[in-house]
């Protein structure tokens, strides 16, 4: 396994290329092998930058292990297969607001970006619920709530400690997940991956680089 930081970046963006190509082709083995290999490289890229090594990096790479597990899941097309992996993906989110809050947090910023964040929840779940089937309904708004909670706290913890880093990958990470729930439950097309998936994996990048600047 590569140890090099950089090389782990690029590695992570190339299975992102390959896994779009294998998508569109519809080969579902090369893009199981794609995708994990991606997260896979994002899971390592946190070792290999020291996240042991603090307790800000432990909440770090416990989120990314939960999105390298949440992704396996989400390669299946069952229903249970999509709840648990948006069980895991709302613990991954969990875990990184942890991360931030274990840290200087700035109060006002952080009160203005969950103001901004409930107006952006409000929206999405407009726009989303009248697609979503019953069993589904509760477990999506408590993870919209979730995901925007760990958005505002990213904020608080952007401000305080000036690494931005963290706020860009939190909300790229908001992003992807409306790709998901629009190919789950709106409208399924290769352009949700198109676009779903460069966040998604730049999120987790820029997540996993954030514990060398802790």
């Amino acid at each position: 396994m590569m140890n090099s930081p950089i090389a782990l970046t690029a590695a992570c963006l190339l299975f992102v290329i390959a896994l779009l190509v294998v998508d569109r082709l519809q080969w579902p083995l090369a893009r199981a092998f794609t995708k994990l290999g991606a997260s896979t490289c994002f899971v390592w890229l946190a070792i290999v930058l020291g996240a042991m090594q603090s307790r800000y990096g432990q909440w770090v790479l416990g989120a990314l292990v939960l999105g390298w597990l949440g992704d396996a899941l989400l390669l299946g097309k069952r229903s249970a297969a999509f709840m648990a992996g948006l069980v895991a993906f709302l613990l991954s989110h969990g875990l990184y607001a942890t991360a931030f809050v274990s840290g200087p947090l700035n109060g006002p910023a952080m009160a203005v970006a969950l103001v901004a964040a409930c107006a952006a929840g409000v929206v999405v779940l407009r726009w989303l619920r009248p697609h979503t089937p019953a069993p589904f309904k509760a477990p999506v708004l408590v993870y919209v709530v979730v995901i925007l909670a760990m958005c505002a706290a990213a904020a608080g913890h952007a401000v305080a400690s000036g690494r931005w880093i963290v706020l860009w990958g939190a909300v790229l990470f908001a992003v992807s997940d409306i790709a998901v729930a629009r190919q789950r439950f709106v409208r399924p097309s290769p352009v949700n991956h198109l676009w779903g998936w460069p966040t998604y994996f730049v999120a987790q990048l820029l997540l996993a680089w954030s514990v060398a600047t802790r």
